[in-house]
């Protein structure tokens, strides 16, 4: 609006001083209001009709050409031939420089073989200027607006890709922290909730006594570990040392509290050295095996077994089953999946079912170099 009115009003304002772009014309000054006019109200539509703004502006400086001439109408031209090239469509804007490059061309053209003289140039010269300078410039700044639209979805998609990926970090170490949670603590309130159970259930004080004492061992040991990860997760300047990481060479210590905890436990452990990552897996592994032999399994010998062959390190834990063995402790039922995630973040497999009378659980953990080294660096 401000744009219209001030071309009509300076339009005007030169029309009445008689100020024209020629001193002669076809037809008579006042004739030059109407594409004055016309050009005023087109600018209305620059942004909202941006092409027919610019198909109308065009006959109306046409006609404009067989008056006096209004620079007023030559400026508001050139504004809606850039507009139509800022605001049209995608092919507009490709095709309205190119059209008035052309148009450009061919005036000048057509002078230089009218008049046969070089002054026909500065003709096509100002045919440019109005049609082909303001398309061309138009082009420039959608282009540049464009890119900056481009940079910033860019930018946006960025962002939304790094809050999924931390978002999906946060889950994963969501997961992992309850993995090794469950793997520290299940052992060790199994433990408590079996030998309370029997401490109850006997009349004998020495074997009350053994059962509190074996409780009171798995009561401090849970504590510690819990104290310990707690510590891990709240501390964040640096000054806790995380705890050692499991290893292998720990099963025997295993072995001993899951045979205090009353459990027939033989071990074959012919591992040999495996990478840090393989070891805390299979020994988390061992470990949430014999947890659930303690809670689930019948009477009878528990074996683990390790190997390593076909260049994966082999796990196998067989307990005794019974399925209408009662369990002696509630689980919470994340133990099994608990160790199929140990074995998949590996690349390996695990599967754990009964077989005849016995229960077994085995896993195969790939000992390559890649190995997801994520997790050796569970706490412990």
């Amino acid at each position: 609006v401000y744009l219209a009115g001030a071309g009509l009003a300076g339009g005007v304002v030169l029309w009445a001083l008689g100020l024209h772009t020629s001193g002669s014309g076809v037809l008579d000054a006042r004739w030059g209001l109407i594409p004055l006019v016309v050009t005023a109200g087109l600018e209305l539509l620059r942004r909202t009709r941006p092409q027919f703004a610019f198909v109308c502006g065009t006959f109306a400086l046409v006609f404009d050409m067989f008056t006096p001439g209004n620079v007023a109408t030559i400026l508001m031209f050139t504004d809606l031939a850039y507009t139509a090239v800022l605001y049209g469509s995608p092919a507009a804007a490709r095709r309205i420089p190119v059209t008035t490059g052309l148009v450009s061309l061919g005036v000048t053209l057509g002078f230089l073989v009218w008049w046969g003289e070089p002054q026909a140039i500065l003709v096509g010269l100002g045919c440019a200027v109005v049609s082909f300078g303001p398309a061309a410039t138009g082009a420039l700044v959608r282009n540049h607006h464009e890119a900056a639209e481009a940079a910033r979805l860019r930018a946006e998609q960025t962002a939304l890709l790094a809050e999924m990926d931390r978002t999906q970090a946060v889950t994963a170490e969501r997961a992992r922290v309850a993995r090794e949670l469950h793997d520290m603590v299940a052992g060790h309130l199994s433990a408590i909730a079996i030998h309370s159970t029997a401490a109850l259930s006997l009349d004998d004080p020495a074997a009350s006594r053994e059962a509190l004492t074996v409780i009171r061992e798995n009561s401090v040991a849970g504590l510690a570990e819990m104290r310990r990860l707690i510590g891990i997760l709240r501390d964040s300047s640096g000054d806790i040392e995380p705890a050692v990481t499991p290893t292998l060479d720990g099963l025997g210590a295993l072995v001993d509290g899951a045979r205090a905890g009353g459990l027939d436990v033989t071990l074959d452990a012919g591992h040999g050295t495996v990478p840090a990552p393989v070891e805390l897996a299979a020994y988390r592994i061992v470990q949430e095996s014999l947890t659930n032999a303690l809670k689930h399994a019948a009477q009878g010998p528990v074996r683990v077994a390790l190997r390593q062959a076909d260049g994966a390190l082999r796990v196998r834990v067989s307990s005794p089953y019974r399925p209408d063995a009662a369990s002696r402790a509630p689980g919470s039922g994340a133990g099994l999946p608990g160790m199929r995630e140990r074995a998949a973040l590996l690349g390996g497999t695990l599967s754990a079912g009964p077989d005849g009378d016995r229960w077994l659980v085995c896993a195969a953990l790939p000992l390559a170099d890649d190995t997801d080294a994520r997790e050796g660096e569970a706490p412990a």
